[in-house]
């Protein structure tokens, strides 16, 4: 360092000087981080998926940074609180965030008032996971297929309903965008949680549900829901004679997501470590195992696909929020 710095003694070529230093420590800042633990805030309580991924690869990165990887839980309103106060944390690096599609591509157009910006105040890194939607319902359903479904909520007008898991939640907006591409009209019926709503939807209460592949799955599985179609864009591994919604609504995709992201002024060269570093963690086939268990689908790509993604999916949500005449607060 003292060679590099010895070329800018004397003030008159100090001007000269600053792209070589910058060029320099920003070096130095990379091949150094992490060299102490690095924070990653959760922004829904412990026990979810959310956390459960956050703690699989926080541990990963533990293991190949060398450092510890702590997981901080700051649940509540929505995911705000959590967004909020990584928004306002020091960007270094050393604090994180890993949010979900709700805080970071659904809030700033479900509630009037945010206290953070989902674009402005982040620097994205990478998205961590894709959480598939699966459209269930009860075994004795007279519809098995999505075109037999709209088949017969056209000729059962005024007497379907949609459940979901809460307000706003992916799984109420997925019913939206559902309704709106195929040109029907259901009733929503929320419920407080996935639990109750799937009870429900097994016993017939509920016509259609659409719910995570963590929750919905293992009753897939176990033949007590019928499993009518995916909402990712495409069939999925554990299920591939099921069809996608989109094969019969063409750009149909409701799925939620994790992805991991800085305060916005990040240094980019730590962005690009963390952005190569998770990378590598998610294709380790023992990593993609384990998500599996969560109903999650491992992700990638750079951080400016992910800046256009979450710029593309707070677009899509905001048409389904104003369709629908949908608002929190």
């Amino acid at each position: 360092m003292l060679k590099k710095l010895n070329v800018c003694k004397h003030a008159s070529t100090m001007l000269a000087c600053l792209p070589l230093l910058a060029c320099y420590t920003g070096a130095v800042a990379s091949t150094d981080f992490p060299n102490k633990p690095v924070t990653i805030i959760v922004t829904y309580p412990p026990g979810g998926s959310t956390d459960a991924i956050t703690r699989l690869l926080g541990n990963a990165l533990s293991k190949k940074w060398g450092q510890a990887v702590v997981v901080e839980n700051k649940g509540g309103a929505s995911g705000i609180i959590g967004s909020a106060a990584a928004a306002r944390s020091k960007p270094d690096g050393y604090t994180l965030v890993m949010n979900a599609s709700g805080p970071q591509a659904i809030n700033v157009s479900l509630f009037k008032e945010l206290s953070y910006d989902p674009v402005q105040d982040f620097s994205p890194i990478i998205q961590t996971t894709t959480l598939p939607l699966l459209m269930v319902t009860t075994t004795s359903s007279p519809f098995s297929t999505v075109p037999e479904f709209i088949e017969w909520a056209e000729a059962n007008k005024g007497q379907v309903n949609y459940c979901s898991i809460g307000g706003g939640s992916p799984s109420h907006l997925a019913g939206e965008l559902f309704q709106s591409n195929a040109n029907i009209k259901m009733t929503h019926v929320p419920y407080k949680g996935s639990g109750p709503a799937l009870v429900d939807t097994i016993g017939g209460v509920c016509h259609v549900l659409f719910d995570s592949a963590l929750s919905a799955g293992p009753h897939v599985a176990s033949g007590k829901l019928k499993l009518i179609a995916v909402g990712t864009e495409s069939r999925l591994d554990a299920w591939p004679q099921t069809p996608a919604i989109a094969e019969t609504l063409p750009g149909f995709s409701a799925y939620t997501w994790t992805a991991l992201l800085a305060p916005a002024g990040t240094p980019q060269d730590i962005i690009q470590k963390i952005n190569l570093d998770t990378a590598e963690v998610l294709t380790d086939a023992s990593i993609a195992e384990k998500l599996k268990v969560q109903g999650a689908l491992p992700g990638e790509g750079s951080p400016e696909e992910l800046a256009s993604f979450i710029k593309i999916e707070i677009n899509k949500w905001a048409q389904v929020i104003k369709e629908g005449n949908i608002a929190i607060n």
